[in-house]
């Protein structure tokens, strides 16, 4: 089994969703953080990279016809030319709220760990915010120059901006199957983010 699909959106961008609809459309299992947190041998796997070890991508992919999050959403460079067939989608939507969302879910998750191995310690508030993922202005920065990164990097016909609420039509196309009779996932909202979090 090889990564079909590689997404490159920030968490928050509606990659939960993007999770689920990968599956639904036969690209699953999809890798997303939840599944780092889930499997005890993932979190040793990409705590490891975090670190600096050498990339495995078929091993820490092992099982995985697609990726969407972080944090594999941070090594997008490295993951498009180690599975160049695969087709790029850059979840999408504004900057200000994405913040909105970050801050109230992601941001607080980060500040309240203990672990300073935890992913969202050592790779996202460290490695993609360069330790100041709470100044907004610099948050938002990042974010925008990460959108830039991957519009200038990613050919456009291998490529798709997907954005809150475009559901499945760009999606299928972008993938070339048929659009399922099923609604487009509406998943892990704030709401249900700080109640999941409410409950470890």
């Amino acid at each position: 089994m090889s990564i079909r699909v590689i997404g490159t959106g920030f968490g928050r961008t509606g990659t939960d969703s993007m999770r689920e609809a990968l599956t639904m459309l036969g690209f699953g299992p999809c890798h997303h953080m939840s599944e780092v947190m889930a499997h005890d041998e993932q979190k040793r796997l990409w705590r490891a990279l975090a670190r600096g070890a050498a990339p495995d991508w078929d091993r820490l992919f092992a099982g995985y016809k697609s990726c969407v999050d972080w944090p594999s959403a941070h090594y997008w460079r490295e993951l498009i030319a180690a599975y160049p067939h695969a087709r790029v989608i850059l979840t999408w939507r504004s900057p200000e709220s994405w913040w909105e969302s970050f801050a109230k879910t992601i941001l607080p998750a980060i500040a309240d760990s203990q672990d300073q191995e935890s992913l969202g310690i050592s790779l996202v508030s460290r490695q993609v915010f360069g330790g100041r993922a709470d100044n907004r202005a610099h948050a938002i920065a990042t974010y925008e120059a990460n959108v830039e990164a991957v519009l200038d990097t990613v050919p456009a016909e291998r490529l798709l901006v997907h954005k809150l609420g475009d559901g499945w039509e760009p999606l299928c196309a972008h993938l070339g199957i048929p659009v399922p009779a099923e609604p487009y996932p509406n998943r892990n909202t704030t709401k249900e983010f700080r109640t999941a979090l409410s409950l470890k």
